[in-house]
């Protein structure tokens, strides 16, 4: 692929670095000390000024208001808007808002785009995605318990999630549910769009995270569907086609999700470089003479880099020839790139010291936050294997279930 980046992109990245350096960084520090809600009318500011710029919905085609940035544009945008913990939110491409305006778009009829996507494009609702169940693995996406069984013109919906993004003042969910429990495996489940105020529909708690329950945007939701009963016209796309579905929202999602994690990685980076310039850890001696650090410098360096290209000849592969002919790219980029992250952001902490466990810089928020990009969207694990025996077959070799 062409290594260099047109100059109308090129400019726009330029713009966003200056945003998020200038707008963004300046207020972090208030987000990671502050609950959600106190600090959100500043955000809400944040994000009038990024509309006024022409910087709203990066991700998103411009018949619907925004940007109309390709998959690689957006890529490299998401990077520079990592670097900040806010950065997404600020530009209305945050997680699961995001994914979730892509399937509505692509699957949503012309009612539902009325209703539930058009006020989330405009920022003013939230959304949630509730998938995940704690009483089955999130590495089988198939295997659920939450149903919903026809009633006249209504579904009616029964089932427990967890780590439901966000939904702690979301306006609505997409949640998965099993419509056939009889049918072919990956044809069980459908997608159906729930109003969070529908009777019946209970947010338990936010789940503790490491020691933080978070707010609103800002938060992982223990939800439990009692009777939910929601029209028939709430089912999103097909009856059947909810893995599906979630299966066009994952190629994309897990692109972004790759070039964020690289954008944390520099912002890292810097701080890691900065403080071994300026820390002084005897008379007249910084930490970056210590030869310990010089090489968390260049690790790091060389592992950011290679993990970039990586990710761009990812989101390029999908352009070109599809999501599904880049299965092995995007299973590569997700695993490699989320474990670059934890090395990069242990280095820049290891080096702050004590510092770097407290609130005064992002690195420990990403630390903690972080550590879930292991898991979601498929565990390590479970995208390894899968490479694995793709790559295998086309040597002739058949990998039987579980690597027996």
């Amino acid at each position: 692929m062409d290594f260099s980046i047109p100059k109308k992109t090129q400019d726009l990245l330029d713009k966003v670095r200056n945003f998020v350096d200038e707008e963004a960084i300046p207020i972090e520090h208030d987000f990671l000390n502050s609950e959600f809600g106190e600090i959100l009318p500043r955000l809400n500011e944040k994000r009038q000024r990024v509309k006024e710029l022409g910087m709203w919905l990066p991700q998103i085609e411009k018949d619907w208001g925004g940007m109309g940035l390709s998959l690689v544009e957006h890529g490299l945008v998401s990077a520079e808007l990592g670097r900040c913990p806010i950065g997404h939110y600020l530009f209305n491409c945050q997680a699961p808002d995001a994914g979730n305006m892509e399937i509505l778009i692509q699957f949503g009829t012309p009612d539902q785009q009325e209703r539930f996507l058009k006020p989330l494009l405009a920022g003013e609702t939230r959304s949630c995605f509730s998938m995940t169940e704690p009483e089955f693995p999130g590495s089988n996406p198939v295997w659920m318990n939450t149903t919903a069984v026809k009633d006249g013109n209504d579904y009616v919906i029964n089932g427990h999630k967890w780590f439901t993004s966000a939904a702690d003042g979301a306006a609505f969910a997409v949640v998965m549910t099993v419509t056939d429990p009889d049918g072919p495996t990956h044809a069980r489940a459908s997608q159906i769009l729930v109003p969070l105020d529908t009777p019946g529909v209970e947010r338990v708690c936010n789940t503790s995270i490491m020691g933080h329950r978070g707010e609103e945007w800002h938060s992982h939701s223990e939800m439990r569907y009692h009777d939910v009963r929601v029209p028939k016209g709430n089912l999103l796309g097909e009856e059947g086609a909810g893995f599906e579905i979630a299966q066009e929202r994952l190629g994309p999602g897990r692109i972004h999700h790759c070039m964020r994690w690289l954008g944390i990685c520099e912002r890292s980076f810097d701080l890691l470089c900065d403080y071994a310039a300026k820390r002084e850890v005897a008379p007249g001696k910084k930490l970056g003479d210590n030869q310990f650090i010089q090489g968390f410098v260049a690790e790091s360096r060389a592992e950011i880099d290679s993990a970039r290209l990586m990710v761009l000849h990812a989101a390029w592969s999908i352009q070109e020839i599809g999501a599904k002919e880049s299965r092995d790219q995007v299973s590569l980029i997700k695993f490699h790139v989320a474990n670059v992250l934890m090395r990069v952001l242990d280095r820049a902490l290891q080096a702050h010291g004590g510092l770097g466990m407290t609130d005064d810089t992002p690195i420990a928020y990403w630390f903690r936050n972080e550590r879930a990009g292991r898991i979601y969207d498929g565990p390590d694990e479970v995208h390894k294997l899968v490479v694995a025996k793709r790559i295998l077959k086309r040597y002739g070799i058949k990998v039987r279930s579980g690597g027996d």
